[in-house]
């Protein structure tokens, strides 16, 4: 699973690669605003129709990046997430609290969050540092402070930018409380050096710093205190025998080289620091890039900070052979030390996927390990999709947060790329990860029949059969073959019981089902893009014709193919419009449609897919994330959401479209069940009928709207796909790109 996370956040991104930018030496403050990040019962604009908003549960599903126990309260802790927000636990239910669901629409840059940091002299104070791409289309980054906890939010915004979803997203935390005075906050940039402020973040500085940022480089890892000294990790060195990755700060105020320090291939990056207040001694983590993907090697030092003396502390050294012959190649990640029992350390492995990564534990100081791997017992009856389509769950994979309760010494918890793993007695472990929920959701199907009423594709873990909506479902990911991300999801219409999927998978990318989801069967065939391109499929309404649209990660489109033997074999139709997402008419099973974005074309087919035709044109183009949907049970119904174009209507399939008026921006739309005296479905969409972008119903052909989410609950971007119940009115299932899948009611 090590490459699916990596490439469907490129596909959001555009690229991996940092783009160039002009450092910044200046920053300044906005306005203090100060946001409810939370509330005990969420309320619509429309005070009339209140709903209500939770998540469908799954349990974890994205990249923990950070986790963070409070040194002074028992039981308080919060973690970070690349994309998704940050999290309080809360112990009293023994679930994550979500802070961050207030950011809205234009602000969706600042969900992913870079660091956190507590104050352990004033325990209801914490700190964000926000920000989730450094390329030029991004926002820049912000602050965000609070005085409760995170129940409440002021922001500061900064004139740089930050990376939670980059490379070297899993580091240590970037910003940090001055444990010698608690107005001072340090944070450290990738491309901008080191920022300081004296006013609790209200307002910042550039720092003077020894080294110099690049715009293509990481910058500070790592901001981590040990006493009165501060240390930053420096992830922009060569590792050669005179680059520096780790620097302090002096007597007079100024920041110097640590001497003495590790230097080589194998402590070119410091990931991670953790300090031993018993001993007085600084552990890092190195490995020989950011992470957390790409490590090959990496190794633990320790530097005695009375001293001044180093010392390596490797529990195994990367680069060996496994049983089955496999190099054993990986970095070193995440580092905690038990502040009750002096010497004891817990160090993990990063990207080792031969021998798979493991915690290694050491009682006195790092002089003999243990790994906690050996005998640990994994139990994931909470979220089962984490067996991965296997008899058990792996240890662990991206594993660079790693905490020790300060309260329990045995309580342990560890980051993947999925979950957070807990342990309370060293060999026991299971997710610790409820109200936790990182998915980026692609499609979302609301059955009209059957045991389930919902359906959904995702990135990372494919697709998933929702049984429940409380409980993360019993089957896991689909499997037969499992996928990484999910492309395509589609039912037929008229048979329900028939459901298609494609993504990105190593055994096969795409199969059907004849049980409305339950289980399912590979395609007996596909065609040889498919491997490489696997992109949206439909079914027609009767389920005979599939009709598959190839589109790469990197946006190249390819023709599409259809098959009229349940994907026995394929035939390419050279008139489909390469790339386009295929919709299938949901009353004749002989009508297809599909938009080409790139020339504001609607093309549709009357035979059954084997050709299309150009209907109407001159349509909104340019974006690819312009959409056609089909309503519910009539033919030639089409609405096409066409972001802040607006949104178009065609009821004669397609050869003429009308703009709805009553909005003027439409990102993503779908149907529910009519309310009652309606004769025709609810529409809901993501969109815009005055300023602000929201969630909006309507029970009257889209004549008018009611908002129907709150400013508490906006969750960033929420683009990408829709669906009411057609069982339940009201009841509306949104897909976030990082906070999972939403599901509102009215209250």
């Amino acid at each position: 699973m090590r490459t699916y996370r990596l490439s469907r956040r490129s596909v959001l991104a555009g690229t991996a690669a940092t783009a160039a930018l002009t450092a910044v030496p200046a920053l300044q403050s906005s306005a203090v605003a100060a946001t409810e990040a939370t509330s005990a019962a969420a309320s619509a604009a429309d005070a009339g129709n209140p709903y209500r908003w939770r998540n469908v549960v799954i349990g974890g599903t994205g990249f923990i990046s950070g986790v963070l126990f409070h040194p002074s309260v028992r039981g308080l802790a919060y973690a970070r997430t690349d994309i998704g927000g940050a999290y309080r636990w809360d112990d009293g239910t023994s679930q994550w609290v979500p802070l961050l669901d207030h950011i809205g629409w234009d602000d969706w840059n600042l969900l992913g969050v870079e660091a956190i940091a507590v104050d352990r002299a004033h325990p209801d104070r914490v700190y964000l540092a926000v920000g989730t791409y450094s390329q030029s289309w991004a926002g820049n980054g912000a602050v965000l402070r609070s005085d409760d906890r995170g129940a409440t939010w002021s922001r500061t915004d900064l004139t740089v930018k930050l990376g939670a979803n980059e490379d070297g997203r899993g580091a240590g935390e970037r910003l940090l409380v001055d444990p010698r005075d608690s107005d001072t906050l340090w944070l450290g940039t990738r491309h901008d050096g080191l920022l300081k402020s004296t006013d609790r973040g209200a307002t910042w500085a550039a720092a003077d710093f020894p080294a110099k940022a690049s715009a293509s480089g990481q910058g500070i890892m790592f901001l981590v205190a040990a006493g009165r000294t501060l240390y930053a990790g420096w992830g922009d060195g060569d590792g050669s025998a005179t680059a520096t990755a780790l620097y302090r700060t002096t007597t007079s105020g100024g920041w110097e080289a640590v001497p003495g320090q590790p230097t080589g291939t194998a402590a070119k990056v410091p990931i991670r620091a953790a300090y031993d207040s018993g001993t007085r001694e600084l552990y890092v983590t190195y490995a020989d890039t950011p992470g957390p993907n790409g490590h090959s090697t990496g190794s633990v030092h320790k530097l005695n900070t009375a001293s001044g003396k180093w010392a390596e502390v490797t529990p195994v050294q990367p680069g060996g052979t496994t049983a089955d012959g496999s190099k054993d190649t990986f970095g070193y990640g995440g580092v905690a030390v038990d502040v009750s029992s002096p010497g004891t350390v817990v160090v993990s492995t990063n990207n080792r996927w031969a021998a798979i990564d493991t915690l290694f534990r050491s009682t006195n100081g790092g002089r003999t390990w243990t790994s906690l791997k050996d005998a640990a017992v994994f139990d994931v009856s909470e979220t089962p999709y984490l067996k991965w389509g296997e008899d058990k769950p792996k240890f662990g994979w991206w594993i660079q947060a790693v905490g020790i309760d300060p309260y329990d010494s045995k309580h342990i918890v560890f980051g993947t790329g999925a979950t957070l793993y807990g342990t309370r007695d060293l060999k026991n472990w299971a997710p610790q990860i409820r109200g936790l929920e990182e998915t980026a959701v692609r499609q979302l199907i609301s059955p009209p029949a059957g045991e389930a009423h919902l359906l959904s594709g995702l990135g990372d873990i494919g697709v998933m059969y929702h049984e429940l909506l409380t409980a993360s479902p019993s089957r896991g990911m689909a499997t037969n073959p499992v996928f990484g991300s999910a492309t395509g999801l589609a039912l037929a219409a008229a048979k329900p019981s028939y459901v298609v999927r494609t993504g990105w998978g190593d055994k096969g990318n795409g199969a059907y089902s004849n049980d409305g989801g339950q289980t399912w069967a590979p395609f007996a065939a596909q065609p040889d893009i498919a491997k490489n391109a696997p992109g949206p499929i439909a079914t027609s309404a009767d389920g005979s014709t599939l009709l598959w649209s190839f589109v790469h990660w990197d946006g190249t489109k390819y023709a599409g193919h259809r098959s009229t033997d349940n994907g026995a074999t394929w035939t390419e139709v050279s008139s489909f419009p390469k790339g386009a997402t295929p919709v299938a008419d949901p009353a004749d099973p002989t009508l297809f449609y599909a938009y080409d974005t790139d020339t504001g074309t609607l093309y549709a087919s009357t035979d059954s897919g084997a050709s299309f035709t150009a209907r109407a044109t001159g349509l909104p183009s340019g974006d690819s994330q312009f959409k056609i949907v089909a309503a519910p049970g009539r033919s030639g119904d089409l609405w096409l959401s066409a972001k802040a174009n607006g949104l178009y209507r065609s009821t004669d399939g397609g050869a003429t479209f009308t703009k709805v008026t009553s909005c003027w921006a439409s990102h993503t739309l779908g149907f529910g069940k009519a309310a009652d005296g309606a004769d025709y479905p609810a529409i809901y969409q993501v969109g815009a009928t005055e300023a602000i972008t929201a969630v909006y119903r309507s029970d009257d052909e889209a004549k008018t709207w009611i908002r129907i989410n709150d400013d508490a609950h906006q969750w960033g971007w929420i683009g990408e796909v829709i669906t009411g119940d057609p069982r339940i009115h009201g009841r509306v299932y949104l897909g976030t790109n990082g906070r999972g899948i939403q599901y509102g009611a009215p209250a």
